[in-house]
């Protein structure tokens, strides 16, 4: 055991979904917690090793926030955002969490739950897809629309449009504009009105609608900064999309975002699932600054 004024090794792997990084720590004990300083220096690709959030994986037995879930699912994901909030669901992180757990040999290839603090979530792992291009697929559920119905978006540039609140595990805001460009720079966080919608904050996609099954999408992640994939954000347009045209067909979709192609496909009751690549480009040790109890 160490105490908090110490750093220890720790293994680490690093993967994203289109673009969409994710810092993996192998945690399966629960012996060790991340503080919001630990994260925010991972996270910066100047002190740390970069990316949009952490993924703890944890074993629900070992984790007092997870441990009512033990019983359907082997294993937690503790994701936290760059700036160290905890996040609730992420769509790419989980499919590239479930990777890492694949290809560590801590699950086998085929479908397994993973426990979220937005709920179990079943993943799937093709057999025969290790290479940097195989696909992982996550269920994500039946998308929520719990208002207001008044929301507005506006960005840095001072352009405002409506916005459709979707919950996906997580909250979003949804505009649907002509051009992705005119959105701006969305490194700066978009004012919501009104300012009560959205008491922890709020995850905003950026849409434009390319076909009745294909979208374009940039998005501006709560807790990070605009990012290049957003998993929960593509099954969000396409549920703000549906909404608006009153879809209800069973249908497949294609969004597109600057890091690469995800697939959200939604049946006939509306549950969706996320389909896109997942993958573990590195692998090694690193040091954490910060750290409260941890493993050797």
């Amino acid at each position: 055991m160490n105490t908090s004024t110490q750093t220890v090794s720790v293994p680490f792997a690093k993967g994203h979904g289109c673009a969409n990084s994710f810092i993996v720590l192998p945690d399966p004990h629960g012996r060790f917690r991340l503080n919001e300083a630990t994260i925010c220096s991972l996270a910066d690709p100047h002190t740390g090793v970069g990316a949009d959030g952490i993924l703890r994986a944890v074993r629900c037995a070992a984790e007092p926030e997870a441990a009512a879930m033990a019983d359907r699912a082997e294993w937690f994901m503790d994701y936290r955002n760059a700036d160290g909030t905890p996040g609730s669901m992420c769509g790419n992180g989980i499919r590239v969490l479930a990777r890492y757990l694949v290809d560590t040999g801590r699950c086998t290839p085929g479908s397994f739950a993973i426990a979220t603090r937005a709920g179990i979530r079943h993943v799937y792992v093709p057999d025969r897809s290790h290479g940097l291009r195989g696909t992982v697929t996550v269920a994500m559920g039946i998308p929520a629309f719990p208002g207001p119905d008044d929301i507005t978006v506006t960005t840095s540039g001072g352009k405002s449009w409506p916005a459709t609140h979707v919950d996906v595990g997580n909250p979003h805001a949804v505009v649907f504009v002509d051009a992705l460009a005119d959105a701006g720079d969305l490194s700066i966080p978009p004012a919501v009105e009104p300012a009560g919608a959205y008491p922890f904050g709020v995850t905003i996609e950026v849409a434009v609608v390319l076909g009745t099954d294909h979208l374009a999408l940039r998005v501006h992640e709560r807790g990070v900064g605009e990012t290049r994939a957003c998993g929960t954000g593509a099954c969000a347009a396409v549920a703000a999309h549906r909404h608006h045209t009153g879809q209800s067909d069973a249908a497949d979709y294609r969004v597109d975002l600057p890091g690469g192609t995800l697939h959200v496909s939604v049946a006939a009751d509306g549950a969706m699932t996320l389909t896109g690549p997942a993958v573990i480009t590195t692998v090694g040790t690193i040091r954490l600054p910060h750290a409260g109890e941890t493993c050797d």
